[in-house]
């Protein structure tokens, strides 16, 4: 059986790195996806320690509330899909289990709204409604043509499997790679979109001014946004490689606010956004593509003057007007 453990609120990355070695204490094939989530195939561990797979979630569990202060979701399924579709249907903070039996699997998954399943975001969901496939059982009886004519031959058939609850991945065992991380929680949740893209550039700036610092460039940027209200998916992920290595403040803010515009999330209530710059590398040996212009240029001196600037008067002396006030 397969566990996918969330964390919570994506954790800094000395945390999450100790939280993954604690997982590996109860089985060596954990795999890890920061910042807050991690997969652990448990099929050869319980017999070692004599307990079934919801027993070992309890230990995890216990572990991670006395050692870290986390109230960890455990989900327990068959595949790493329908684990995680178990952590997430309900509150946070518990165990649930969805049985390696196909019956149990097909009442778990009716109801499921569509966009709890991995890859379909707001405006997929919105696409399949106007079908009226809401649910997961409603998608998984559809046919098939239908829904490749409907999104395309390859996600058409990918959405059919995961509603039926089939996946063929395998837990991957391995450490993260190194990432650098940032994230803004609204006072209240946030349904403006001018202020969450006012959000993401104060993201973006400390992301570059960090990688910056630290003499890194980075080739994938992660964005991760929480919903206010937690029914349905309360979070989605999106990435984006980068057409080079780097760490320059306006290459990283456009792709951030390319991925935030391609989940029409409309006026959805955000509770955080969290922006991980991941594939890190040293700037050093980092190529850069030519621009055969001055503006380039231009904003690259700007930006190590803000640089100097923050070393010397701190992190809050330099930035743009638009992120006035956030921290």
């Amino acid at each position: 059986m397969i566990l996918y453990l969330h964390f919570g609120d994506p954790q800094p990355e000395p945390v999450y790195r100790r939280l993954l070695d604690m997982v590996g204490e109860f089985t060596p094939v954990a795999q890890a996806l920061p910042p807050d989530a991690a997969l652990a195939d448990v099929s050869g561990s319980t017999r070692y320690f004599d307990r079934d797979a919801a027993g070992l979630a309890g230990l995890i569990r216990m572990r991670a509330a006395a050692l870290h202060g986390l109230d960890v979701t455990v989900g327990i399924g068959p595949n790493p899909l329908l684990a995680r579709l178990a952590a997430h249907r309900g509150e946070p903070g518990a165990v649930r289990t969805v049985p390696d039996d196909p019956e149990a699997v097909t009442r778990f998954l009716a109801g499921l709204p569509a966009s709890a399943l991995p890859g379909v975001g707001p405006a997929t969901a919105r696409t399949l409604a106007s079908y009226g496939l809401r649910t997961a059982d409603r998608i998984a009886a559809t046919p098939l043509l239908t829904l490749q004519r409907i999104l395309g031959a390859a996600s058409g058939r990918e959405l059919r499997d995961r509603a039926a609850g089939i996946d063929p991945s395998r837990v991957t065992a391995g450490a993260p790679p190194r990432t650098v991380e940032a994230e803004h929680r609204f006072a209240q949740d946030e349904s403006d979109a001018v202020r969450r893209e006012a959000a993401l550039t104060h993201l973006t700036e400390q992301l570059g001014a960090r990688l910056r610092d630290e003499r890194q460039t980075c080739r994938v940027l992660t964005l991760t946004v929480q919903y206010g209200d937690r029914t349905g998916q309360a979070s989605i992920t999106r990435s984006r490689t980068l057409p080079e290595a780097t760490a320059h403040t306006p290459q990283l803010r456009a792709t951030a606010h390319a991925l935030h515009g391609a989940l029409a999330l409309q006026r959805a209530r955000v509770r955080s956004l969290a922006l991980r710059a991941g594939d890190l590398g040293d700037a050093a040996s980092a190529s850069r593509q030519l621009t055969f212009g001055p503006d380039d240029d231009r904003a690259r001196r700007i930006e190590a003057a803000a640089d100097r600037a923050r070393a010397r008067f701190g992190a809050g002396a330099v930035r743009p007007a638009s992120t006035a006030g956030m921290r």
